[in-house]
């Protein structure tokens, strides 16, 4: 890949963004809350999960074993891949009940994360115009200590979220509950809310368009979504119980 196409690649993938944000006000990604069979066949959540997320890591592989990354590079790609063992092998694994997701949504976001990773990969490695030469250098910015104070944040909250939404239910239990707690009294998905922080804080890390691309499209896939379940919880539970609790960004939306 040159950098011409890598630009190309990048111009692309950000208009796609915008077509899945418009898309999925009106169309609701059809796993977790709102899976119904008009998505096709399915399979066993567990496995969906490492199926649609794993493939994120075979770039990162395949950078360190092409190349000779130095231990900023090494840095970025080790945080990036934290997440993805997170949610591709430990998030799976923790998961509770029998859901199931549609192949139709594992194979479209494995495809996004393969691609996605791959343009990452190659901003650190390939394209970095002697950005990420030296570490101490590198973390004598603003920007490198505000970038790995967020992500961190933005995992924690991730993290302690999935929690949460796991322990809602008492074995047996088939009813649903509110979350609440954390960043859940100020949002109705701390989830989404984690997953942006992480991201955002990883693209000032890094400084750089794949970065900021992946900031977008983590917007584009989560925000709509996140609106789609404050209207049910609002539907559900009422307006009283959820409150002023906002959608994804805290006294924002």
């Amino acid at each position: 890949m040159d950098i011409s196409t890598y630009h190309l690649i990048l111009w692309i993938m950000a208009v796609m963004g915008l077509f899945v944000f418009i898309a999925l006000y009106s169309v609701d990604a059809g796993y977790g809350k709102f899976r119904t069979n008009r998505w096709g066949y399915s399979i066993d959540n567990k496995i969906g999960w490492v199926l649609m997320e794993a493939p994120a890591l075979v770039p990162v592989i395949v950078a360190n074993v092409m190349f000779t990354p130095n231990r900023l590079q090494l840095l970025f790609m080790g945080l990036y891949a934290l997440h993805y063992v997170y949610r591709s092998f430990i998030f799976p694994s923790l998961l509770k009940g029998k859901s199931r997701m549609p192949l139709a949504i594992i194979a479209m976001g494995a495809g996004f994360n393969t691609m996605n990773s791959s343009l990452l990969c190659a901003s650190i490695v390939l394209f970095p115009k002697d950005t990420y030469t030296d570490l101490c250098h590198y973390a004598q910015h603003w920007y490198f200590w505000v970038g790995i104070v967020l992500f961190f944040l933005g995992m924690y909250t991730h993290m302690k979220a999935d929690h949460t939404i796991r322990n809602l239910r008492k074995p047996g239990d088939t009813n649903h509950y509110l979350p609440k707690g954390g960043m859940f009294d100020y949002v109705t998905s701390a989830n989404y809310l984690g997953e942006l922080l992480e991201w955002t804080g990883f693209a000032i890390l890094l400084c750089n368009p794949a970065a900021w691309m992946f900031v977008w499209w983590t917007a584009a896939n989560l925000v709509p979504r996140a609106h789609a379940i404050n209207l049910k919880y609002r539907a559900e539970f009422g307006n009283e119980q959820v409150g002023n609790r906002k959608r994804v960004i805290p006294f924002v939306y």
